[in-house]
This record gives C-alpha cells, sequence and structure tokens, in this order.
C-alpha cells in the first residue's frame, strides 16, 4: 500500500534480516548496506531493482553501518562483540575486525575516507579508527554516546551524548570536546552538506546546532513520536526523520521549519535511514517488521538557492 503526504510516497517495502537499524548507501548509490541486530548480518539491497542480493554475517548485534567515500568498504559496528568488521563491497568478505570500546553504536566516515569514528555507549567514549592502519584512538566525551555525524571538512565529529541530554563537538584535529546542551535523550544526529548546521533528534523533537558557533539556534522543531534516525537530502533542503513510535517519517523543510508527515502502514518502528545521493529516494530500516522502506522523494518540493546540496530505543 502507498501512502503520500508532501514530498514523500512510500513506493516499496524490502524484506531483510531480523531488526533492522543502520542504513547506508553506497556513494555511487549502487547499493544499500542495512545490518540486522538480531540477525548478526548486513542485507545488501541493490537500488536498481530493489532486491536483497547478498546477505553477510558480521559480530554479534550489529547496529551501525557507513560506506568509504570511494564505496570500497562498509564498517559495522557489532554491539555486543565490541567490535567494528569492515565489509570489502566488491566481495562481500569480512576482510578486517577491530576492538574497540563496550557496546559500539553509531559510526561515521570522514569525507577524505581517512578516519572512521565510533560511539562506545557503555565505555564513554569515540573510537577513532585510522583506515590505513586500522590503529584506534580512544576519546573521552560524556555518558552514553550514541549517534555521530562528521562535519564536511572533516574539521569536527559530533556525537549525541543520552545520558546527560548533550551532544559532544570533538575537534578531530585536537580531540578537544565541546559540550552543547540539547533535548531529552538525544539519538541521531545529521549535518547539512554545507557543514553549517546539525540536526538531532530528541525525545521531544529535533534541536538544531549552527556548527560555526556550536549553539542552538531554535527551540525543538515537533515531530512524531520518538524520533530516532534523521538524515538530510543532498540538496540541504530537506530532513527526514524517522519515529519510533510513531511508526512514521517526518519530512522537515530546512529553510522554514515546517513539517509534513508518512505514515509507514504495517511497517513497525522506523529507525535508520538514508537518502541516496541523487536525492530522488529515501531507504528507512524498520525494526519491528523486518524490512527497509523505499520512499520516493518528490523533486518538486525541492527548492533551488537555499542551501547547498547526510541512531533504537
Amino acid at each position: 500500500m502507498d501512502c503520500t503526504s508532501e514530498g514523500s510516497t512510500i513506493i516499496n517495502t524490502i524484506s531483510v534480516g531480523a531488526s533492522p537499524y543502520g542504513v547506508a548507501i553506497t556513494p555511487d548509490g549502487t547499493h544499500v548496506y542495512v545490518a540486522n541486530y538480531y540477525g548478526n548480518s548486513v542485507s545488501v539491497i541493490e537500488t536498481a531493482t530493489n532486491t536483497v542480493t547478498t546477505t553477510i554475517g558480521v559480530g554479534a548485534n550489529p547496529v551501525g553501518v557507513a560506506i568509504t567515500p570511494d564505496s570500497t568498504h562498509a564498517y559495522v559496528t557489532n554491539q555486543y562483540g565490541n567490535s567494528v568488521s569492515v565489509i570489502e563491497t566488491a566481495t562481500h568478505d569480512v576482510t578486517t575486525t577491530i576492538a574497540v570500546g563496550a557496546q559500539p553504536w553509531g559510526v561515521a566516515i570522514t569525507p577524505d575516507g581517512t578516519h572512521v569514528y565510533v560511539t562506545n555507549e557503555f565505555s564513554n567514549s569515540v573510537s577513532a579508527i585510522d583506515t590505513a592502519t586500522h590503529d584506534v584512538t580512544t576519546i573521552a566525551v560524556g555518558a552514553q554516546p550514541w549517534g555521530v555525524a562528521i562535519t564536511p571538512d572533516s574539521t569536527h565529529v559530533y556525537v549525541t551524548i543520552k545520558g546527560s541530554n548533550s551532544v559532544s563537538a570533538i575537534d578531530t584535529a585536537t580531540h578537544d570536546v565541546t559540550a552543547i546542551v540539547v533535548g531529552a535523550q538525544p539519538w541521531g544526529v545529521a549535518i547539512t552538506p554545507d557543514g553549517t548546521r546539525a540536526y538531532v533528534t530528541n525525545k521531544g523533537g529535533i534541536s538544531v546546532i549552527d556548527t560555526a558557533t556550536i549553539t542552538l539556534t531554535t527551540t525543538p522543531l515537533g515531530v512524531g513520536a520518538s524520533p530516532v534516525g534523521v538524515a538530510i537530502t543532498p540538496d540541504g533542503t530537506h530532513a527526514y526523520v524517522t519515529n519510533y513510535y510513531g511508526n512514521s517519517v517526518t519530512v522537515i523543510d530546512t529553510a522554514t521549519g515546517t513539517v509534513t508527515t508518512t505514515p509507514l502502514g504495517a511497517s513497525a518502528y522506523p529507525v535508520g535511514v538514508a537518502i541516496t545521493p541523487d536525492g530522488t529516494r529515501a531507504y528507512v530500516a524498520n525494526w519491528g517488521s523486518n524490512s527497509v522502506s523505499v520512499i520516493a522523494i518528490d523533486q518538486s518540493t525541492t527548492l533551488t538557492g537555499r542551501g547547498s546540496t547526510t541512531s533504537a530505543p
């Protein structure tokens, strides 16, 4: 069944492994990688056909997934494996397993591809992995770090800190940390393609951070029940937010702050979300229904000249 609102139409639902959470799309737009938490696996979806082409076994309880800028490797956090699995995308082999902190969750890769940043929920730390050597540097942050996103210039890493209702902005050169108070229980974070703002999902809505001053710009924007994941269209005009208990996706106009919401029908408990590089589709992982919803993004809602062209309870 198709569900429609302004700018969003559900065009497909794809069965994947048990309890999918993290979603990442290769920079060439050809494949979607989905971490299946209870499946201990990663499903690979071909975007041309919206079918699962392979399933890759990884560590215990995979949560987050990120793809290198050259599309050659996927990095997957294994929550109860205290590790990161490195997948070679050409062969679908796990080539390396890297030990990190306790219960790793979020993962993001610098735009230059040199480092991977992983949040360790129970170690209250972030692991910085050198992609060339796989050496790990540990950075102390606040209690219960979850989501992570990196600015386009690779100078700062933004980490949601669930235990203190804040976001830590890490300087990648010095590893100095600046804390920003946001809403209750922050989960996901995404940064606009021009690097000027960070969007953070909180229990009660969305907080927006000005990255130049590392300060909040607005009161939280209201969305659906229990927002978790967030991704931003490549042109920077819209943010897509998954609402875990709302079984819906909210679309935020980044220029005006107005919102529209699309129900996901039978798909239950949406969490991770990623948008294709051409901005035409969003892929949403549904934790409760072992599926991925494919949303067609209405290109007529994209306004030019408004900005430059980016996780369970």
